[in-house]
C-alpha cells in the first residue's frame, strides 16, 4: 500500500486531538494534548479517587471510582472500550468519559459534543495520590483540588489511509465480530 500512497492514491481523514491545562490553586503547571485519551487515575496503589466532573462549567457529578478516561473517538477504541465505553465514529464531534471501575453501579459512561470544556476537580478528601496521564505517556502528580481543563485542540491531526481502508473491516478484524465459533 506505501506505493500507492506514495503515488497519491490514499485517503485523507482529519481527527481532533485533546488539549489538557493542569491548574493548581489556579495557575497552570502543566499542559498537554491527546490523540486518544486524558485518564486521571490513583497513582502507585489501587484505590478510590473522588472526582467532581463539570461541563461547560455545570456540575455533571462526584465520582468515586478508580478514576476516569475521557476520549477522543479515536481513543473510544482503546482504553476507553476496555472501561465498557462505547464505540465512536471517527468522524463524530463527540467525547465519550468513562469512569474506571466505580463504585456506584449506576456511574455510566457519557458521550459529550466535542466542543465542551471538560473540568474535573481532584476532591480535596481525597487520599491517595492522583495522577493524569496523556495518552499512556505523559505523566502529571496531582494533589486535591487540582484541576483539569479539557477541550479539543483547534489543530487536527492528519491521517493518511490506503484508498481501500475500511473502519467497520477493522473493528470486525479486532473485535472478531462475525466469527463462527
Amino acid at each position: 500500500a506505501l506505493d500507492e500512497i506514495l503515488a497519491g492514491q490514499f485517503k485523507e481523514e482529519h481527527r481532533f486531538l485533546l488539549h489538557t491545562k493542569v491548574l493548581r490553586e489556579g495557575k497552570t503547571i502543566a499542559e498537554s494534548t491527546a490523540f486518544n485519551d486524558v485518564v486521571v487515575h490513583v497513582r502507585e496503589v489501587i484505590r478510590m479517587i473522588e472526582l467532581d466532573t463539570y461541563v461547560d462549567g455545570r456540575y455533571l457529578n462526584t465520582q468515586r471510582a478508580d478514576g476516569l478516561i475521557v476520549a477522543t473517538p479515536t481513543g473510544s477504541t482503546a482504553y476507553a472500550l476496555s472501561g465498557g465505553g462505547p464505540i465512536l465514529h471517527p468522524n463524530l464531534n463527540a467525547i465519550v468519559l468513562v469512569p474506571i471501575c466505580p463504585h456506584t453501579l449506576s456511574n455510566r459512561p457519557i458521550v459529550v459534543d466535542a466542543d465542551s470544556q471538560i473540568t474535573i476537580e481532584i476532591s480535596q478528601h481525597n487520599n491517595p495520590p492522583a495522577r493524569v496521564s496523556f495518552d499512556g505517556q505523559d505523566n502529571v502528580d496531582l494533589l486535591p483540588s487540582d484541576r483539569m481543563q479539557i477541550h479539543r485542540q483547534a489543530d487536527k491531526l492528519r491521517l493518511i489511509q490506503p484508498k481501500g481502508h475500511d473502519y467497520f473491516e477493522i473493528l470486525r478484524a479486532k473485535l472478531r465480530w462475525s466469527e463462527q465459533l
